[in-house]
């Protein structure tokens, strides 16, 4: 598998929740480091980083879904989780899972050229 895959979008009403996955390989979350991040894309918009997670298990979120989104890993199973809590309209976007090996989120940013494998996208819509 050369690319990551995510699921779990949906449609939800404000303030529900969705649970996102991001199912990878030994090919793109295989590494003895590495670091996966969550970003997303709305409409009309540029894609932003949203949160991030390290194999050391370091976590980075973006200040509009800090105490809202919670980001996790399963090493063993090369999947990467973001729990969506208090969903708003503006959480409404394309949901994008990225991955980059022997990279930790010490040495890299929320630029996109950062990482090396993406997935297809999920989508979350978010009704008031």
């Amino acid at each position: 598998q050369e690319h990551l895959v995510e699921s779990g979008g949906g449609s939800v009403e404000s303030g529900g929740s969705l649970r996102l996955s991001c199912i990878g390989s030994d090919h793109t979350l295989g590494f003895s480091s590495y670091s996966v991040g969550w970003f997303r894309q709305a409409s009309g918009k540029e894609r932003e980083g949203v949160a991030a997670i390290d194999s050391n298990g370091s976590t980075r979120y973006a200040d509009s879904v800090k105490g809202r989104f919670t980001i996790s890993q399963d090493n063993a199973k090369h999947t990467v989780f973001l729990d969506m809590n208090s969903l708003k309209p503006e959480d409404t976007a394309t949901y994008y899972c990225a991955s980059v090996g022997y990279l930790l989120l010490q040495d890299i940013g929320w630029d996109e050229s950062d990482f090396s494998f993406w997935g297809q996208g999920t989508q979350v819509i978010v009704s008031s």
